[in-house]
């Protein structure tokens, strides 16, 4: 192999290192756990960004064609394994695909495509805690 072969080659290695290393990682939360959220903008934030696929207030009844269950997961109630502050961030940084050979829908992922702010996810989260009292 010639050096300009071997340099490249290293570059190139290089390369993949620093991408790979600006990945997200999907297994932690975002900095939004880390911030008080306020109920009542995250209503605002709700109703304009997560109402249209889990219903005014969370109450579902979204069909979701493809997916498991034919439907959009309710927040109000919500499942008793994604009632905490980690586990709603995971899933609003992240976004979800759900369970089934073709979900129509799928949960974006707020966060990593920085669709809302930091502050507005932690106030997403207190609304829906909120809706869960």
């Amino acid at each position: 192999m010639s050096k300009k072969n071997i340099i490249l080659v290293l570059i190139v290695l290089i390369l993949a290192s620093a991408l790979a290393a600006c990945g997200v990682d999907k297994t932690k939360p975002g900095s939004a756990v880390n911030l008080t959220g306020d109920p009542v903008a995250g209503k605002a934030v709700f109703t304009a960004n997560c109402a249209k696929c889990h219903g005014d207030e969370g109450k579902s009844g979204i069909s979701n064609p493809g997916s498991a269950d034919e439907t959009v997961p309710g927040l109000n109630p919500i499942d008793p394994g994604f009632n905490t502050v980690e586990s709603m961030d995971l899933v609003i940084q992240h976004g979800s695909e759900p369970e089934g050979n073709a979900p129509s829908l799928q949960m974006a992922a707020y966060g990593d495509k920085n669709l809302l702010t930091q502050q507005q996810i932690a106030d997403v989260i207190a609304y829906v805690l909120s809706l869960n009292k």
